[in-house]
């Protein structure tokens, strides 16, 4: 089961600083840079010394990495990552993220807690809790965290007194995924065998009544059920003696217990194959880099003591990346067109050269830009390319006209010399000079005619045949913007198509959690959470249909955007260019 690795051991991405407050470790941040594939987060939260590091590990393919302890102290302190490429999703990466374990009576800081748990599920696609020995009402009653999710995470930046918000975090809440360990009973109900998942909802029920212990009583699993579409399940035995437990990572996979690998191995096989790529607000997939700034984003709101917001997130994300995106595109297409464009060359190969390179350069940006549904950091960048390509016209007919120079001063300088000794002001002079003459121009252009003349000519022919040859460059110009502009407007509506269908299915994993929810609810006689759950569905499936209607016109929105976007720009391109050239012919002759 081994993933390979983009690191040889995991690092701290969120730790205390020197004043006891949360803060985002620069390596882990640098390492998440460098990723530009979506990625794949999973996260382990539970009590301290409770084996959370031991399961990482075996996600990542490792015998050792995460710390694990054989003593009652906390091995894990905030937050550490471990990124491995997935080994099942070509082109993702798998990140684990171990959490400081929770209720370590040394440290007392419950709050402290309280903001590891929440970043936990900020970030994950899917979250693990791990605990021991049954799902009880003690374990329940130690899981309190999930029953603050509300008070200390907000969905939207304003919500409606009459809006469901058990929808909205079900939407971008992660997977959860309960793994029970040192289970030592067997998985029946009465006479009856039951899965490890059917344990967990049998958990789950709720007790009828109204009383204030009801209430309690129920809390924490209403919130389970209300949060989380999928629940998963998993019961390990105790994996070896309490003589090797103290040294798990050095123990082979024989001397493991053979029920509980094999219950080790399913538990990875399911987290590889159901972990969806990290999504935010919107379905738009999440890439290492945009992990990284938004563990910053989460994190600096926790430290200015705000309640972390995944719609206010998404906007500080989506400006973050475009900048940074706007940037790197940039020098990506600089670097492009420095490393092929060899100066002074044919315009012709110059703009085949920038063709290539703007192709390339929109890939990328495509890649790298998040939630630009205004074309915003689009046109910025669309302008950017064409000014830098402007510019490199001219740094072409400079480079042009000096070669020029250079070999007009090399073969003419015969000819000048001759002058200045007055070689032709003798008898047959004149002749000499007119055969030198026709002699020296033929080397010139002979000399000039591969890397310049071609050029020049072609400029003449233009400036002789006037508008209409110049109407032919602003029509091949604008197939050209065409081209460019269909290539970015297909990738661009492919790329909103997969966020609509992850949306989709999203919004259908609700509505089938609500639905299976519902029917629960009135097979234990709860009529009036019922009633209320009946009325979920309804929303739901109202803001499915109206989100299908958006969705079309945002999609008209960002093609007519980019439309706009390409006509502002061309309108100056050819003139500018032909301007440039005829001024530059003008000089040298």
């Amino acid at each position: 089961m081994a993933c390979g690795g983009f690191m040889s051991a995991p690092v701290c991405l969120i730790e205390n600083d020197e004043n006891g407050k949360l803060h985002v470790n620069k390596k882990a941040k640098d390492i998440l840079d460098g990723i530009h594939e979506p990625v794949v987060v999973v996260s382990v939260v539970g009590l301290y010394r409770t084996g959370k590091s031991y399961l990482m590990n075996r996600l990542a393919g490792q015998q050792s990495g995460f710390a694990l302890g054989s003593t009652i102290e906390s091995k894990t302190k905030g937050i550490w990552m471990w990124c491995v490429p997935h080994p099942n999703k070509k082109g993702h990466t798998l990140v684990l993220l171990d959490t400081e374990g929770l209720g370590d009576v040394e440290k007392g800081d419950e709050k402290h807690d309280t903001w590891i748990f929440c970043l936990a599920v900020l970030l994950s696609s899917t979250l693990v809790y791990n605990s021991l020995g049954v799902i009880d009402n003690m374990a329940l009653e130690k899981l309190h965290y999930v029953t603050e999710l509300t008070e200390n995470i907000r969905v939207k930046a304003e919500v409606s007194q009459d809006e469901d918000g058990s929808t909205d975090f079900m939407r971008v809440f992660p997977s959860f995924v309960w793994a029970v360990r040192d289970f030592t009973l067997e998985l029946k109900r009465g006479d009856k065998l039951i899965t490890s998942d059917e344990y967990l909802e049998g958990s789950l029920k709720l007790k009828p009544g109204s009383s204030s212990q009801n209430e309690q009583y129920n809390l924490p699993r209403r919130c389970l059920r209300h949060f989380f579409a999928v629940k998963k399940c998993f019961v390990f035995p105790r994996p070896a003696s309490t003589q090797n437990m103290r040294k798990m990572e050095k123990l082979t996979e024989k001397e493991l217990d053979s029920e509980f690998l094999e219950q080790a191995n399913n538990f990875c096989c399911y987290i590889y194959n159901n972990s969806e790529p990290k999504t935010v607000t919107g379905g738009q997939t999440v890439t290492g880099t945009a992990l990284g700034n938004l563990s910053e984003v989460y994190v600096e709101a926790i430290r200015s003591g705000k309640v972390p917001c995944l719609e206010n997130a998404v906007v500080s994300l989506a400006k973050i990346q475009n900048v940074c995106a706007v940037e790197k595109v940039m020098q990506f297409y600089v670097n492009e067109m420095l490393t092929i464009a060899q100066l002074p060359m044919r315009p012709e190969e110059l703009s085949d050269i920038h063709k290539i390179a703007e192709k390339k350069a929109i890939e990328v940006f495509i890649t790298m830009s998040f939630n630009d549904i205004d074309q915003i950091y689009q046109k910025e960048l669309m302008g950017k390319i064409h000014n830098e390509y402007q510019d490199m016209c001219q740094q072409n007919h400079e480079a042009s006209r000096i070669q020029c120079e250079e070999v007009r001063q090399e073969v003419f300088g015969k000819l000048e010399k001759s002058f200045s000794d007055g070689s032709y002001l003798k008898p047959g002079g004149y002749r000499q000079y007119r055969d030198m003459l026709t002699q020296l121009t033929s080397d010139y252009r002979a000399k000039t005619h591969s890397q310049i003349m071609v050029h020049l000519r072609h400029i003449l022919k233009q400036r002789q045949r006037g508008l209409e040859e110049q109407n032919l460059l602003q029509k091949q110009a604008f197939k050209d913007m065409e081209r460019t502009h269909d290539e970015y407007v297909n990738q661009i509506i492919s790329q909103m198509k997969r966020e609509q269908e992850r949306m989709r299915r999203d919004n259908e994993q609700v509505l089938e959690a609500k639905l299976k929810e519902r029917e629960a609810l009135l097979q234990q006689d709860f009529q009036q959470e019922a009633a209320r759950m009946q009325r979920e569905i309804e929303n739901l499936e109202a803001d499915m249909n109206k989100q299908e209607t958006s969705q079309q016109s945002t999609l008209s929105k960002v093609v007519e955007g980019i439309g706009t976007a390409a006509t502002f720009l061309l309108p100056g391109f050819v003139p500018k260019a032909v301007g440039f050239g005829l001024s530059m012919l003008s000089k040298l002759f």
